[in-house]
């Protein structure tokens, strides 16, 4: 049994995660923390803020964290950290979602509630699928995803590691998005997006910038 659990991150992403985090199977009996190592709050929502520092000298016997933060870049930064440390990444599930047939999902992901994976998807490590958010059949999605609230991701789309989606965003089927892209809120995606990209607007095109 896990003695000791970190939701890493006070901000929202952390604050939403962590009611889900406390009913996982396996929680059972642990101390859960925020970790944090900016917050000037030493308590949220009841629960002690620490720093990484402060979480690997408690003297709990088992520890494990959840990396609650929408950035994928810092989410695989705080992963390397959690390795090197023995410190295990614990994944949160809400009980609300779908998962149809042949899907995998990567060490450390975050699903939350109303969720839905239809079938023959593979997720990489450490994804995060915000509320109603949906990912079609045939998927193939990378590491340090970030999905927002209400993205809907159509069959045999193609998505590379640190690539941010936002709110409601739309996503065609067949579509392949490069790594590090970022898709606006509410953007309609009907053609590839490259590497490092940044595309809004419906159809979505590259951001240019004044």
């Amino acid at each position: 049994m896990t003695n000791l659990i970190g939701v890493y991150g006070v901000g929202g992403c952390g604050r939403g995660i962590m009611p889900l985090a406390r009913v996982m199977p396996g929680a059972e009996g642990a101390r859960f923390v925020f970790i944090d190592d900016s917050s000037p709050a030493q308590e949220v929502n009841g629960h002690a803020v620490i720093t990484f520092d402060e979480f690997l000298a408690d003297c709990a016997r088992d520890k494990a964290a959840v990396l609650a933060i929408a950035n994928g870049k810092v989410r695989a930064q705080l992963a390397s950290n959690c390795e090197a440390s023995d410190v295990k990444l614990m994944a949160v599930r809400a009980s609300t979602v779908i998962e149809m047939d042949n899907v995998e999902i990567g060490e450390g992901s975050l699903v939350s509630p109303y969720v839905t994976f239809t079938s023959n998807i593979r997720v990489g490590r450490c994804f995060h699928a915000n509320l109603y958010s949906c990912i079609e059949h045939d998927a193939r999605i990378g590491d340090f995803v970030t999905f927002a609230p209400g993205v809907r991701c159509n069959g045999n789309v193609s998505i590379g590691d640190y690539v941010y989606v936002g709110s409601g965003a739309l996503i065609r089927q067949g579509v392949t998005i490069g790594a590090g892209a970022v898709i606006g809120m509410g953007a309609v995606v009907t053609k590839d997006v490259e590497a490092g990209v940044t595309v809004v607007g419906n159809p979505a095109r590259p951001l240019v910038k004044d």
